[in-house]
């Protein structure tokens, strides 16, 4: 394994992580400035670089900061731990807008100083099987054996220019299958034109399909291609043609038959060397006998069909295509891409995604931009995937050793302090009760447990009678309120560890500080 490298000025702090390290069976290599980081980057080759990086963040001649910044610029996926005093947090918290890993905040409990640099090996190495993996195969949309069923026939329909109907649910993928189909067909030099059918309105779509002359209605001021011309020699991709208004459908099944068309107001038939592939998520046999499709361009279509797998039924890949999209969205930002852990990634496999690859793409847009560390959480997944997979965010975020005393077993609600010792969990928008915050015992009693969930129903109860609209505000508020300041006071007033051992991220603590007043 690549070694360690320590960057810090204090010879007592180096010497203690090397000690630790080394019984761990971790490599270390220790600098003393980060001027000597950049020169032995640029003199060692990349396979002997460094696993991770651990820098002080203040230290003569350079500031650690600007040290990330530069690393980053060479090794964009390496992961750097930030070690500061408590002082400095303010400045530190940029660096986490810069692609730190985490913070170590000084004086550091060297254990856990360990164990949050084996969590950072251990993404280390498992984003670099990751890339690996990617790097193999490009062009791969999936390892599930249904897709391979699905690459298998792209192989074989290679050489073939055979109409293709693409069967799938919305969101799997239809366009990129079509846009492989035409790469490794022999038309892969000419033009890949799509249109999505449904999309266009009925009145725009003969023109959008076969063009129209000048002066054939109001607006028609130019002659104008359509898209069969405009794929002369290379192929046209009809995305859901079940949606086809049905006297296009004829117009459609001409050009299939021979080739030729007119374009609107036109009265000279154009001939078009074109490829068609067709998609559709409708079931166009129950749209044949619903006289809402015709039957003879359906087997006009039908020549080979390929039916695409919902992500559902190809769970093995989403861990696979959660990375690359993690990291295109990065890309389209211009930020750092962030990591997942397999906690996260488990809980994304459970999940049904009924908006397929384009749902997931989306998640990690939503992750991309609103996770607040570097790496991805339980906690961090959006509410809708943590709701249909029966996990709330709180109970994800709240760890058992942080939790207040235990609650009397009362049903009143006086029984309950201000603010209600209640774990507000977001499902949807619906409020559960989760597991008593019992700092006595992970595993509390089912009478403790009863009583908790019963004094909660009971202030929630007191609040509705009263009429209140703003009940939901009312009880996450105190809950938030008393869960941040029992950690507070769990840490003696360290915020970054208050987060972390509530398992949210730095910002997120802060803003609920000032969002509650708690300064």
């Amino acid at each position: 394994m690549k070694p360690i490298w320590i960057v810090d000025d204090d010879q007592s702090i180096r010497f203690v992580l090397e000690k630790a390290l080394l019984r761990e069976n971790l490599p270390t290599r220790s600098f003393t400035n980060p001027q000597d980081v950049l020169k032995a980057l640029i003199d060692t080759p990349e396979q002997e670089g460094p696993q991770i990086l651990v820098s002080d963040i203040r230290m003569p001649g350079g500031s650690g900061l600007e040290l990330l910044e530069k690393v980053k610029e060479k090794l964009p996926g390496l992961p750097v731990i930030i070690m500061t005093a408590f002082s400095d947090l303010d400045s530190a918290v940029s660096a986490f807008q810069g692609g730190a890993f985490e913070y170590l905040p000084k004086p550091f409990d060297l254990p856990k100083a360990v164990e949050l640099i084996h969590r950072a090996v251990e993404e280390s190495q498992r984003e670099e099987v990751a890339e690996e993996r990617m790097n193999a195969a490009p062009e791969m949309l999936g390892q599930a054996p249904a897709m391979q069923d699905v690459f298998r026939a792209i192989g074989r329909l290679s050489q073939s220019q055979v109409t293709v109907l693409i069967t799938g649910e919305s969101g799997s993928g239809k366009e990129l299958v079509a846009r492989a189909l035409h790469k490794h067909s022999p038309r892969s030099g000419g033009p890949f034109v799509a249109i999505n059918t449904a999309a266009i309105p009925k009145d725009l779509l003969e023109s959008e399909l076969f063009g129209h002359e000048r002066g054939a209605f109001t607006g028609a001021q130019t002659m104008r291609r359509g898209r069969f011309e405009q794929a002369d020699g290379g192929t046209l991709f009809l995305d859901e043609i079940g949606d086809m208004p049905f006297d296009l459908q004829t117009r459609l099944l001409r050009v299939l038959s021979d080739g030729h068309f007119y374009r609107v107001g036109g009265h000279s038939a154009v001939r078009a060397n074109v490829r068609v592939i067709a998609a559709t998520h409708q079931n166009l046999e129950q749209r044949v006998k619903e006289g809402v499709f015709r039957e003879d361009l359906f087997h006009r279509l039908n020549v080979i069909r390929l039916r695409l797998p919902a992500l559902r039924e190809r769970r093995e890949d989403v861990p696979m295509l959660t990375r690359f999209f993690l990291q295109q969205s990065a890309k389209q930002l211009g930020v750092e891409p962030k990591r997942i852990s397999e906690a996260a990634l488990k809980l994304l496999g459970t999940f049904d995604f009924p908006g397929n690859v384009r749902q997931l793409e989306n998640v990690c847009h939503w992750l991309t931009v609103m996770a607040p560390a570097q790496v991805i959480e339980l906690k961090d997944l959006p509410p809708e995937v943590l709701s249909m997979t029966g996990t709330s965010v709180a109970a994800v975020s709240v760890a058992p050793e942080l939790a207040a005393a235990p609650v009397a077993a009362s049903t009143s609600a006086s029984a309950l302090p201000p603010p209600a010792q209640a774990e507000v969990a977001y499902v949807g928008s619906v409020v559960e009760p989760s597991a008593p915050l019992d700092a006595g015992s992970a595993d509390p009693s089912p009478s403790s447990t009863q009583a908790w969930e019963s004094g909660l129903q009971a202030e929630a109860l007191a609040l509705l009678e009263e009429g209140r609209t703003d009940v939901w505000d009312v009880l996450t508020r105190r809950f938030e309120t008393r869960l941040i300041q029992t950690a507070l006071s769990n840490t003696r007033g360290r915020r970054i560890e208050a987060a972390h051992k509530l398992g949210i991220g730095r910002n997120t603590i802060t803003r609920k500080i000032q969002e509650l007043n708690l300064e």
